[in-house]
């Protein structure tokens, strides 16, 4: 077919594809707003001033948008990447928040140590985000095991390791790892030279934004034009029939996925501790594994849409943040319109598979001559 050709049919549909997608963005936006108005009036808080601040600290400078909504859009895109993967691959990963907090230990310690060896501050920057990544691959391999060995169910193994995790971090920011003084529970300061460099003109904004748009964008490939990519998204939809009729190694497959899954959340934590706190400490993360479980939702497991909804979810609470400190509005109103849209995308892939499913049946059933 002539190129000419392909355009004029191909085009229609992608830009259909695209008016939708900003149909989708403008209707979520509407609803936070509607959202955040109702409670604002619910709870006897000035609704013009509450929004005023929201979209002040999300959106109202050029600072405000990069050093508040990216740096925390940066850990969401990564973790919510992470999410999408595990869950087209059939693995239902709550355990992001575990990962992301052991590949921040893992990433704080070797950049405390980076100095005593004299290592140059490139390779002390890699070498703490992918100890950060092998410490989340580590965490989930745990949960991997027990579910290829003994069948647990990795939604209560995962959910549990977050625990550990957090727990851990508590012992070692008191102990192993805690700052020479022993009065903060907190780490020594990470060296400056093993500081992510800031993008510039863009604030606080650091290079981990760009590295995790380089990953959203070839993780979305990945399931779209290569064999590991089918080999994933096979075993997810139907692992018996991918496993009879497709060949596919299921259990290494779910394996694999599991590992990277836990990697990128562990490197989210790396990048974390290297672009923004530069110390390991309790509390380090507000929920930012739990917070990507909706952001995987709600960009329907396409990790190229991840870095929209993470995008979303960072103004999100750079606005409660805002709220909180200029309107005197509790930043847990946020957590509530959080936890809403996160059952309206439940609610909205439920009806999409329902609909599929009934496609399917429909002409499966023979037409009557």
């Amino acid at each position: 077919m002539p190129i000419a050709e392909q355009l004029r049919t191909s085009l229609p549909s992608a830009l259909g594809a695209l008016l939708r997608e900003v149909a989708l963005v403008v209707a979520l936006v509407a609803v936070i707003l509607g959202a955040t108005a109702f409670l604002l009036v619910a709870f006897g808080f000035p609704v013009r001033d509450g929004l005023a601040a929201m979209w002040t600290g999300a959106f109202g400078s050029w600072y405000a948008f990069t050093s508040a909504t990216l740096v925390r859009a940066v850990p969401l895109g990564l973790t919510g990447c992470a999410v999408a993967l595990a869950f087209r691959g059939g693995v239902l990963n709550i355990g992001a928040e575990g990962q992301l907090l052991v590949g921040a230990t893992a990433a704080a310690a070797v950049a405390l140590l980076v100095p005593a060896f004299r290592v140059a501050a490139p390779i002390g920057m890699a070498t703490g985000l992918l100890a950060a990544a092998a410490g989340g691959a580590l965490l989930a391999a745990a949960a991997a095991f027990l579910r290829a060995r003994y069948g647990v169910l990795e939604v209560i193994s995962t959910i549990m390791l977050n625990f550990v995790a957090l727990h851990v971090v508590s012992y070692l920011v008191r102990g192993p790892l805690q700052e020479p003084t022993h009065v903060y529970p907190q780490s020594a300061t990470i060296s400056e030279a093993l500081h992510l460099p800031h993008i510039p003109g863009a604030g606080r904004l650091h290079m981990g934004f760009v590295l995790a748009l380089l990953i959203a964008i070839a993780a979305g490939w990945l399931l779209r034009h290569t064999a590991a990519g089918f080999r994933l998204v096979a075993t997810g939809e139907s692992p018996t029939a991918a496993e009879s009729a497709g060949g596919i190694d299921v259990r290494a497959t779910t394996t694999h996925v599991f590992l990277v899954s836990g990697a990128l959340a562990g490197l989210a934590g790396g990048v974390e501790v290297l672009g923004v706190t530069f110390a390991l400490y309790e509390n380090l993360s507000p929920g930012y594994g739990y917070t990507a479980i909706a952001v995987a939702l709600l960009a329907r497991l396409d990790p190229w849409r991840v870095g929209l909804t993470a995008v979303l979810f960072g103004a999100l609470e750079a606005g409660a943040g805002a709220m909180q400190r200029d309107a005197g509005v509790p930043s847990t109103l946020v957590s509530v319109i959080e936890a809403a849209l996160i059952l309206a995308a439940v609610a909205v892939q439920s009806i999409r598979l329902r609909r599929q499913a009934a496609g399917v049946d429909a002409h499966a059933q023979p037409v009557d001559a």
